[in-house]
Parts: C-alpha cells; structure tokens; sequence
C-alpha cells in the first residue's frame, strides 16, 4: 500500500468536495444527501490509513469485512488516543452522518477533524520508510 497518506488524504479531498455541494444553511448543511455521502467517504478515507497503519505494524489482517470491532481492538492496543479519535469518526461520520443524516457543520467538521488527525499519523510512518 504504497502511498498511502496520499490516496487517504484524497478520500478527505472528495468528500469535502461533496460537501461543498450541500450548501449551508445557517449552521447546517442543506442537502443531507451529499452530507451522508461525504461523511461515507471520509470514513472510508481513514479505514484506508488504518489499514496501512495494521499492516506497517504487522497487525494480521482479517478475512472478509472488517468490523470497526477490529479496529477498535487493534488500535487500543496500538494508539489510545488514535482509537478516541477513531471512536468520534465512527460516530459522527459514520453513524450520524452516514447513516443518521445529521448536518451540523460543527458536528461534521469534528469527524473530520478525527479523520485527518488519523491520517496525518500515517504521513510520519511513511517518511519514515
């Protein structure tokens, strides 16, 4: 998984572009379509740098679909701060925002925030490399 900062920073890059077509009213999103849609590819932005994370970190991986329950274990045994962040992300974009439908600016900002946070700590492993 080469590049890997860079294929989950563009995810975060696609999914702020849907937002943009959401407009904004007041401090909510307009359409929660493209709210739901960007919050689904955010959080499939930062599964991509968890799962680089895993493997630079000889994590096995698992077969099939992976439940955030493997992540969350994988990664408090990793990072515990990087699972808070983890832990926000899911809720926020995954949950409320994906799924739920929310449209806070502030709430999804946040998720993304979290997202961000995760994928910059991939950055550090590959300069490393």
């Amino acid at each position: 998984m080469k590049c890997a900062y860079k294929e989950s920073l563009r995810y975060i890059e696609n999914a702020r572009a849907n937002l943009a077509l959401a407009g904004k009213d007041d401090r909510f999103y307009a359409d929660v379509k493209y709210v739901q849609t960007a919050s689904g590819i955010a959080y499939l932005g930062m599964l991509k740098a968890l799962d680089y994370l895993f493997e630079k970190r000889n994590i096995p991986k698992k077969r099939g679909r992976k439940s955030i329950e493997y992540y969350q274990m994988n990664l408090a045994k990793l990072d515990k701060k990087l699972l808070n962040h983890l832990n926000n992300e899911y809720t926020i974009l995954h949950i409320e925002g994906n799924y739920g439908g929310i449209t806070n600016i502030k709430a999804i900002e946040s998720g993304f925030d979290d997202a961000i946070s995760i994928i910059d700590y991939i950055k550090e492993i590959e300069n490393k490399e």
